[in-house]
């Protein structure tokens, strides 16, 4: 299949469960039966590889080769060389192909299901205290009464969405291929759950905008080291590699926390799916604004990208200022708005050559009180790099405009460029979209960093000063046109040709208002009539 039919089809299983229960929540059995059958379907295909040197032609002949291999004299080798490459040796009876011939011979039992996933978190060596895919699939609640009231339906939910998947063999996709689909899943389950999108979903053209300014520069740098305190569903931080160099790419270091265990594990689902080594990710799941993490070597990264919950409420406690993440500031973030302290944190984990891109509402830009005091401390210290401002309506889960701000920790002479993309969007019903177009010439802007009439301004450090430290956007960028002149001749002109107008009516309307006159009795109405001719008589 096409990407396209791809996506389609994965599509089609879930639309099996969108009539019974919301995006939220059919998206992490989805998900999670999606990735069980990349697990079951690249095991299935090793066995045959490891037993007979071949390909198979399909997913049932390498099911059937597994299934005859079972007590062989090389069924003792085959666990273990698969348990040595992939951490775990999915049983014969527990492949994806083989529940699923237990669907068509109505023999299926979600309890097997249940055990295959179980046996998968098991697998494995543990790599920093964790084994590789421990708990992943802790949030597939396979007694929810959202699949169904009784066992029995629970049971034919989940058959029907796997037989939509069955047919989909993901060995014949590479790993950028089968990546990209399930990335696809993850928009549409965002564009179905409104503002919890949020939580774990970053639109696709926000996150190429960000980590082609992030990466800039630094495309041919072994190891490159990304971190995303905010991380939802990985996406920002894969973005990245599509922008290294060849050579590169592939050893990208990826340093990520969620505060939500559920998109914790759809993040390391979405690692594993784009083929990520275990010993590149390094995710935890905790609260980003609680105690500083990473605090062990390495604490500081090439990049970092941030689309934290916007105006998050957090503890704002005194003891955060001699936190060394906040105490350069004299100030916390409100309690009400903790915008400041997520940038914070991320600026304080960027190396001193890195870059920073972090998406945030407009209100850091010229908010006052602590706020204020952390913005001017953050321009005088040249940290401040860029301002880019965002349409509105691009993201799921707001309809507000929103910036993006670039922070370095090397922009000796404290400019800041200013570009206003608030109408590089195209419009599609009820959202709008940044397309190709619309990032390159943000990006350009950004690379050449001149003043462009109505788009871009490089802003002095005195400037913003003389402006009180606020960075508000249009204070910058001008993008109101001028008023048309108006030609005093011509306006007296036209109102000549309306009063002469208007007299003509008039004159045409007096002998009629006069005949009527002659024909009323009532005095009422003939005062009125009085009053009208009296009026045009007067014109």
């Amino acid at each position: 299949m096409s990407s396209q039919e791809l996506n389609q089809a994965l599509w089609n299983a879930a639309n099996v469960m969108r009539s019974t229960m919301s995006a939220d929540e059919y998206k992490n059995y989805l998900l999670g039966l999606v990735f069980y059958k990349y697990l079951s379907d690249r095991q299935l295909y090793a066995v045959v590889d490891l037993l007979e040197d071949k390909q198979p032609e399909s997913l049932e002949e390498a099911q059937k080769i597994y299934e005859d291999a079972i007590g062989g004299e090389d069924w003792e080798d085959l666990q273990a060389e698969l348990t040595e490459k992939y951490g775990f040796a999915i049983e014969p009876k527990y492949t994806f192909t083989a529940l699923y011939n237990e669907i068509n011979d109505k023999t299926f039992a979600t309890d097997h299901l249940r055990q295959a996933m179980r046996d998968v978190e098991q697998g494995g060596e543990p790599i920093r205290g964790q084994k590789p895919y421990e708990d992943l699939f802790e949030d597939f609640d396979i007694d929810s009464k959202s699949l169904g009231s009784t066992p029995a339906k629970r049971n034919a939910m989940l058959a029907d969405v796997m037989k939509e998947l069955a047919h989909i063999d993901f060995t014949q996709y590479g790993a950028d291929a089968l990546g990209d689909a399930y990335e696809y899943l993850i928009g549409e389950f965002a564009a179905g759950s409104g503002k919890k999108a949020g939580e774990f979903y970053t639109p696709q053209a926000v996150s190429e905008l960000i980590t082609r300014i992030v990466t800039s520069g630094k495309e041919g740098k072994p190891g490159f080291s990304i971190y995303d305190p905010c991380m939802g569903s990985g996406s920002l931080l894969l973005h990245a590699r599509n922008y290294m160099n060849e050579d590169c790419r592939n050893n990208v270091q990826y340093f990520g926390q969620e505060i939500s265990h559920t998109t914790y594990n759809l993040a390391r689902m979405n690692m594993i799916l784009h083929n990520v080594p275990f010993t590149y990710q390094h995710f935890r799941n905790g609260d980003t604004l609680g105690a500083d993490w990473p605090t062990e070597e390495p604490t500081n990264y090439d990049a970092t990208v941030m689309n934290p919950p916007y105006s998050q409420h957090w503890s704002a406690a005194a003891g955060f200022l001699t936190d060394p993440r906040f105490q350069s500031y004299e100030k916390l973030a409100p309690k009400a708005k903790a915008d400041f302290a997520f940038l914070l944190h991320g600026f304080y984990h960027l190396k001193e050559d890195g870059t920073m891109g972090i998406v945030l509402p407009h209100g850091v830009l010229f908010r006052g009180a602590g706020e204020g005091t952390i913005r001017k401390h953050l321009l005088e210290n040249g940290s401040i790099y860029a301002v880019i401002g965002l349409p509105a309506g691009i993201f799921f889960n707001t309809g507000i405009p929103t910036c993006v701000i670039i922070l370095k920790k090397n922009n000796t002479d404290r400019s800041v460029f200013f570009i206003d993309a608030s109408n590089e969007f195209r419009k599609d019903r009820a959202r709008n979209y940044l397309d190709s177009e619309h990032i390159d010439k943000i990006v350009s802007a950004y690379a050449e960093r001149k003043d462009i009439d109505k788009f871009a301004h490089l802003a002095t450090f005195d400037e913003i000063k003389d402006n009180d430290y606020n960075l508000n956007i249009p204070r910058y960028v001008d993008t109101s046109e001028p008023e048309p002149e108006v030609d005093l001749s011509d306006v007296c002109a036209t109102i000549s040709s309306i009063d002469y107008e208007i007299k003509q009516g008039m004159d045409e309307l007096l002998p009629l208002a006069q005949d009527i006159d002659v024909t009323v009795d009532d005095e009422k109405s003939k005062k009125m009539l009085a009053d009208i001719i009296q009026m045009l008589q007067e014109v």
